[in-house]
């Protein structure tokens, strides 16, 4: 049982891809990182010997610290974020316990940082539903300080050269539709997030995605909701902060809900 200082690896994964994750810092040495280049979903790297420097630009109601066990690092940066009024706890043993039954990112996947520490990513204007999810999956899963920037179809690439901004969901670029899956299915096979209830998602989206709503009786309505936003939102970032609410919901329905119903009327008492 974790102390009150600590956080299980259990709790952390239900915490994690909803609005209310903590940021997650690793800050495992680089000996022990290289051992497996992998990261807990979300997390950033950090080095415990420069706390001080970096405490402040911690922007998060909640910090989790992550290290090799869950020892003397982790919670010697955990308790330096409290003295700075962060409230931070460290991870129940560390990266190795979170392996033993939690997703991991491959850090050689991602995206180069900018000078903030974010991943940029580019896409074309106009969202309906892959440019919509696949952000979302990155803030939840990936990034949460992703910055998209969405451009005319004939200058994504040009601006992903000139801004070091990764293109996706544009044909001939690495992030993007292949054979039968679409972007959204591609991110969640690279980025090492094949959990039950992302692939349940992942085929909603494809089947809203590329017309063939027949693969997920939920898709019709994400495809409704999705063109509904479209036609509500002229500004692209306004409508992707409107559509992480809705793949909050059908991401929570996938993990939480598919079994519950909902019947009208109300049972009688006593029938």
């Amino acid at each position: 049982m974790p102390s009150f200082l600590e956080i299980s690896p259990d709790k952390l994964n239900r915490l994690i891809g909803t609005p209310g994750a903590p940021a997650i810092v690793d800050v495992r040495t680089e000996e022990d990182f290289a051992l497996d280049p992998r990261l807990v979903p979300g997390s950033i790297r950090r080095s415990h010997a420069d706390v001080a420097s970096w405490a402040s630009s911690i922007d998060a109601d909640a910090v989790v610290v992550v290290c090799q066990r869950g020892a003397k690092l982790s919670h010697g940066v955990a308790a330096y974020l409290r003295h700075a009024g962060i409230d931070a706890e460290s991870l129940e043993g560390g990266f190795e316990a979170w392996i033993a039954g939690g997703l991991a990112v491959p850090e050689a996947k991602l995206p180069r940082r900018d000078a903030q520490g974010r991943t940029v990513w580019v896409t074309r204007s106009r969202p309906k539903i892959d440019r919509i999810a696949c952000p979302w999956l990155i803030r939840r899963f990936v990034d949460p300080d992703a910055v998209f920037l969405f451009v005319p179809t004939s200058e994504v690439l040009a601006v992903g050269d000139r801004f070091e901004a990764v293109p996706f969901d544009i044909e001939g670029v690495f992030w993007s539709h292949r054979d039968e899956l679409c972007t959204f299915d591609v991110m969640i096979e690279e980025f090492g997030l094949a959990s039950a209830p992302l692939l349940h998602l992942a085929r909603i989206v494809r089947a809203a995605d590329t017309a063939r709503l027949d693969l997920a009786p939920e898709a019709p309505g994400l495809l409704a909701a999705s063109l509904g936003l479209s036609r509500m939102y002229s500004d692209d970032l306004e409508q992707l902060e409107a559509g992480m609410l809705l793949y909050d919901a059908f991401y929570r329905w996938c993990r939480d809900a598919t079994e519950e119903t909902h019947n009208w009327p109300s049972p009688k008492k006593g029938a």
